[in-house]
């Protein structure tokens, strides 16, 4: 990119992609410009820069008449060394034409999997930055995303014009992160508890509807957790002040759906939660993603019902997508579902999806609690003639009720109790029965359909096989309910210890960042204060051999970190 070449760059959330165009845009002469999606990203790295001394500003919506013509002046006089704009900006009259007077040093096109129809966040928008390799032929361009399978990198690369572009791929893996999928049997009640787990951590709890966020949202704070409910149904301002809020917060939760979290360049985000399947493995990255993005120890955790399934289904059957849209759609859905029931390593499930490869990871459920497994052919054929028998027009509460045979009014008023299956899985419980119809539906053995409003079991393809006995299932035994795994972690990132020390630094970070108008993590990562526990420096010579620290954070908030470890150790010698 320095020398001048054209860039298609991806990389995991939280590893450097934004050092790939910052760096060439202090180097070569110009000014840069980033295309961004967001205005709030916008502001975040623009805010961040000024703390490191940079010249930058921002061109959007929210930018008003005089600051707008300081910029324009600014960069068609080369001071500034990069201005992000929205993809948008692009069709506004005589943009192209101030780009024509700008001494211009480069072009960087963030969350470029945007501009794919086969990515999971299609936007328009972006197929008009095609215009840049007309108009502006001698400009490098890089773009940049941290998801996207090889279906969508060549369409990235096809309507941005950029097939001669090196492409540059790093590893999608992300140790610090934890994976952990979990039954899902009531949203809030498993939520709290596990929230319980975690007092004081900053997250995201992502739901499918806008009525769940506000639900969800809602009973975390009655229970004392301080939550925030966004969602495209909240006003643009609102919306705005709420991610402001959860960005300037060291403990807040967002519950969100969709709407939320792209480019959010929020460090300290111990967790994502998601209780709802989300669309697509790709989605599903993107925004575990967001969690760990400061390399400190951080967890995704799912909640997953097979009924999710369902509904995405018909989203996709429904949706004015052409047919060959909707192939690929199914196909990321059943991917999708095959992470969620997988019985091997979570990580190599996802790393595998995108072409990546890990040993097992020894930090994700599975591998930190080993699931027990076991010939469960029998038992598939239990229930597969149980949803035989009573006609493939049932749910599968009522397929579990027959197998145990509990004497409903529903079951003798069908004279269910009279089928031949009636009863035959009586020694085991609902939750076991809950588990097998699971991993049935995932290998596609049991299909759920939509029957008159509600959804209903009928048989796979090879359901015939198994019930004549030309094939075996194995299937897994049901985990213990936990909230806690194992202590290990795959993880080289540093321990925080001293809770109360960390505790006593984010206080101060919280007032110089308020002091200046900034988010904390501006001031500095949640994994600079854990390192200055760990080195206690003692002067700015040695506070500065701490990654993370340069010279310009080092003269502006040095001195009052240094008060701050000082009150530290001389709390520690009086006790």
């Amino acid at each position: 990119m320095v020398r001048g070449e054209d860039v298609l760059v991806l990389m995991p959330t939280g590893a450097g992609k934004s050092l790939c165009y910052q760096v060439p845009a202090l180097i070569r002469p110009g000014v840069a410009v980033v295309i961004s999606p967001l205005i709030a990203l916008m502001q975040d790295q623009v805010a961040a820069l000024a703390q490191n001394g940079v010249q930058a500003a921002g061109l959007n919506s929210t930018t008003d008449g005089r600051e707008r013509v300081r910029i324009e002046r600014a960069m068609s006089e080369g001071r500034l060394n990069l201005v992000y704009v929205a993809p948008e900006r692009f069709a506004a009259p005589g943009f192209l034409d101030l780009l024509a007077r700008t001494p211009l040093a480069l072009f960087a096109i963030d969350e470029a999997h945007c501009v794919s129809q086969w990515g999971h966040d299609f936007r328009p928008d972006y197929r008009r930055l095609a215009v840049l390799a007309e108009r502006f032929p001698g400009v490098p361009r890089i773009a940049l995303t941290a998801t996207a399978d090889a279906e969508t990198r060549a369409d990235i690369a096809r309507e941005l014009r950029l097939e001669g572009a090196r492409c540059l791929v790093s590893g999608f893996d992300r140790p610090n992160i934890r994976y952990r999928v979990t039954p899902r049997h009531q949203r809030i009640p498993q939520l709290l508890a596990y929230l319980a787990e975690r007092p004081g951590e900053a997250g995201i709890v992502y739901c499918m509807t806008r009525a769940r966020v506000e639900q969800v949202a809602e009973a975390l704070n009655q229970a004392g957790v301080p939550a925030l409910a966004y969602h495209a149904g909240v006003e643009g301002s609102e919306r705005a002040a709420r991610q402001a809020r959860f960005v300037a917060s060291d403990n807040a939760v967002m519950v969100a759906t969709v709407a939320f979290g792209m480019g959010i360049d929020k460090p300290d985000v111990r967790f994502v939660a998601h209780l709802d399947l989300p669309k697509s493995l790709e989605a599903y990255y993107q925004e575990t993603g967001r969690a760990g993005r400061d390399g400190l120890p951080a967890e995704a955790w799912m909640l997953y019902d097979p009924n999710d399934r369902v509904q995405l289904g018909r989203f996709i059957e429904t949706s004015e997508a052409s047919e060959e849209q909707k192939h690929i759609e199914r196909a990321k859905l059943e991917a999708l579902v095959g992470y969620a029931e997988a019985a091997t390593c979570r990580r190599q499930t996802l790393l595998t999806y995108f072409g990546g490869h890990c040993e097992p990871c020894g930090n994700c459920d599975i591998c930190l609690d080993p699931p027990e497994t076991f010939d469960g052919t029998e038992a598939a054929q239990m229930a597969l003639s149980a949803i035989y028998r009573t006609g493939q027009r049932f749910g599968g509460g009522h397929i579990i009720d027959v197998l145990r045979g509990r004497h409903t009014d529903r079951i003798l008023r069908l004279r269910h109790d009279q089928l031949p299956t009636f009863g035959v899985g009586s020694d085991r419980s609902a939750t076991e029965w809950r588990s097998i119809l699971r991993q049935l539906t995932a290998t596609t053995l049991v299909v759920p359909e939509r029957l008159e409003g509600f959804t209903v079991l009928q048989l796979g393809p090879e359901a015939r096989a198994v019930l004549r006995g030309e094939r075996t299932v194995p299937l897994r035994r049901e985990r213990r309910p936990a909230t806690r795994l194992p202590k290990e972690r795959r993880s080289a990132a540093p321990a925080i210890t001293d809770k109360a020390g960390f505790e006593s630094l984010r206080a101060r970070r919280r007032e110089l960042a308020s002091e200046q108008g900034v988010p904390p993590y501006v001031v500095f990562h949640d994994s600079v204060l854990a390192a200055m526990l760990d080195h206690r420096p003692t002067s700015l010579a040695e506070m500065a051999d701490i990654p993370g620290i340069g010279a310009t954070k080092l003269r502006r908030y040095g001195p009052a970190f240094l008060e701050a470890i000082a009150a530290l150790s001389a709390n520690g010698r009086e006790e």
